[in-house]
């Protein structure tokens, strides 16, 4: 089982730059993924990110590719043809307006297309910086999900273990349920016609009783419910939406005995595994 919170961050220096390289997620019903590069190694993003898929399922997850240059390759090209036609045009203006003063060079060599900048990138350099650290960071990463998923199947466990008793609680209860339900319509059979009650009227309307009342179906399927639910704890590496489908299906079963129910003890039961399930319901949401 894993979390789908986690962190990891690795940095290094090389001869012509610092690389780091920081991943950090939390909580998503789907895989969102986000891989932030400079704008100049942009085509390695598809290779980047087709290697982090495949190690995750869930999670909203932020890569942060950072670069900087310490020995960057930078040309600089002078357009002198440009510069002169903007000072001839800026000193016309100047002339126009009888302005007085020099013109600063400044004015000059900000204008568009005056000076251009030309950096070269070998790309492959750049990717066997990153490709290393990006491994390692994805594995501290997993790690530290796994690590974290392994305190969520604890709790989950243990909350799982509370709703088992709470069933077996509940199917104790069931034969007390019923001869309930059996002395409340004699009760009033006995009030209202006394030693005239037909008795098998009695056992028909008790029957009926029953079966409207009964809480046997609900504990069968609750049982399977939470077996279904610990199954997936232990076996499925994914199970935060079956779990979640799960936790659904058993709150059902668990508030149809509520309904039913006659005693104080069986209600107070009834709220400490209603407890225990919105619990593993919320916890779900953590995991993959």
């Amino acid at each position: 089982m894993t979390s789908m919170t986690g962190y990891a961050y690795q940095e290094k220096t090389y001869d012509m730059a610092v690389v780091s390289v920081e991943i950090k997620s939390v909580n998503s019903r789907f895989l969102d993924l986000s891989v932030n590069l400079p704008p100049y190694l942009a085509s390695l993003e598809a290779d980047f990110r087709k290697q982090i898929t495949s190690s995750l399922a869930r999670g909203k997850v932020d890569v942060n590719i950072r670069v900087k240059e310490t020995d960057g390759q930078t040309e600089v090209i002078a357009d002198t043809s440009a510069a002169k036609a903007y000072y001839q045009a800026i000193l016309k203006v100047k002339e126009a307006c009888a302005l007085n003063g020099d013109l600063p060079l400044s004015m000059i060599i900000s204008q568009p297309g005056v000076l251009t900048v030309n950096k070269s990138y070998d790309i492959e350099k750049y990717r066997s910086f990153i490709q290393p650290l990006l491994d390692s960071a994805l594995e501290i990463f997993i790690e530290d999900r796994k690590r974290e998923g392994e305190n969520l199947k604890k709790d989950l466990l243990e909350k799982l273990s509370l709703l088992d008793t709470a069933a077996a609680f509940f199917k104790e209860w069931q034969p007390k349920m019923e001869e309930a339900f059996k002395a409340q319509i004699s009760q009033k059979f006995n009030e209202l016609l006394g030693d005239k009650a037909d008795q098998n009227r009695i056992m028909t309307e008790t029957a009926a009783m029953l079966v409207k009342y009964t809480i046997n179906e609900e504990i069968v399927r609750l049982s399977s419910h939470l077996k279904a639910m610990r199954e997936e704890i232990q076996t499925n590496p994914v199970p935060g939406k079956k779990l979640d489908f799960i936790c659904q299906e058993a709150n059902r079963e668990i508030n149809t005995i509520g309904s039913k129910n006659q005693f104080a003890e069986v209600g107070a039961m009834v709220i400490k595994a209603k407890d225990a399930l919105e619990n593993i319901r919320e916890q779900s949401k953590n995991v993959e």
